[in-house]
């Protein structure tokens, strides 16, 4: 009896009509132990119904990329994203973390904010002024930046490391004359008034966020291919996203507890779409200006190796 292709196809169990790399590989014992933010990974896979993993899936919950870093160095987290600047803190320290892919994003969702009613008319104002921002993040290195813009260092403004909910609560009362912070505070501030933008961080930063993964697994292949379709799937996840912002805003919302609207505003103004990708080698270019710019300002060694923590692991079983 001669089968057609499309009767054989149906007679072929599931498996075999998996990926190349899933053949050699039961990822149905592999346990993926993956950091993410609140409002982001978790909830898109999920609103997106990518969550259908044929892997475990074990998410834990952070609030800045450099602890997603210590604890990937700790072999406590196996995925996690950040920015450039928690991976060239972590690559100056000789942490065991490895760059596996790029997720590209907006970057006119970070800025300088200063109190509605403040008198301070442009960044040069700042001058002897308490400035706030978060350590370890993008707001370290692009107030840097700005101050270097403004031919400023460090040394003319009061510098204030805080934390997020910190940093909104000293802005609102007063005990900081600006704030450098990023996503969806800028929007809820302004929108009940309490701040305006002085300078937004849109042409400083790349919009570069790279996703980290836990090098020690890396001589396993089975991590290896779940790793991969998890990095795949949530770029799928952004891809329908983006061309849902109504729907993104619902999934959200509840989570990051910001009304619906000012989500829905944010996204809706992002200038640049998310989307992952396998990294460029000039991906590599632009953490190392990251790397400059914080070594100049003595808040890191000079020169790190940053080529070294970038692997082609995952390469060629990444969507471009």
């Amino acid at each position: 009896m001669t089968l057609s292709r499309r009767a054989l196809l149906a007679a072929l169990p599931a498996a075999a009509l998996l990926p190349r790399h899933s053949f050699a590989d039961d990822l149905s014992q592999v346990t993926l132990r993956v950091a993410t933010f609140r409002g982001a990974d978790q909830t898109l896979l999920r609103a997106t119904g990518l969550d259908d993993f044929p892997y475990k899936v074990v998410f834990s919950e952070f609030n800045s990329g450099n602890l997603i870093a210590r604890a990937i160095d700790a072999d406590a987290i196996d995925l996690g994203a950040w920015s450039e600047i928690p991976m060239v803190f972590a690559a100056s320290s000789g942490a065991r973390v490895a760059v596996a892919a790029t997720l590209e994003g907006p970057t006119n969702n970070q800025a300088v904010l200063v109190p509605t009613k403040s008198p301070l008319g442009n960044f040069a104002d700042l001058r002897g002024k308490r400035v706030g921002y978060i350590r370890s993040t993008t707001t370290q290195y692009f107030l840097l930046k700005m101050l270097a813009r403004h031919n400023m260092t460090l040394a003319d403004i009061i510098p204030v490391a805080l934390g997020m909910s910190e940093g909104m609560t000293a802005l609102k009362s007063g005990s900081l004359d600006a704030w450098a912070t990023y996503g969806y505070a800028i929007e809820t501030l302004e929108a009940d008034n309490s701040a305006r933008v002085l300078e937004s961080a849109e042409d400083i930063l790349s919009g570069h966020y790279f996703i980290g993964i836990n090098p020690q697994h890396l001589g396993n292949t089975s991590f290896k291919a779940a790793s991969a379709d998890y990095i795949n799937r949530l770029g799928k996840a952004y891809t329908q996203l983006n061309a849902d912002k109504p729907r993104w805003a619902r999934a959200v919302a509840p989570e990051v507890r910001v009304p619906e609207p000012l989500v829905l505003s944010y996204l809706n103004h992002m200038n640049r779409a998310y989307h992952t990708r396998p990294w460029k080698p000039s991906d590599i270019a632009t953490a190392e200006e990251v790397a400059h710019t914080l070594g100049g300002a003595g808040a890191l060694p000079p020169s790190p190796n940053l080529a070294s923590v970038f692997t082609p692991a995952l390469n060629t079983l990444l969507n471009s």
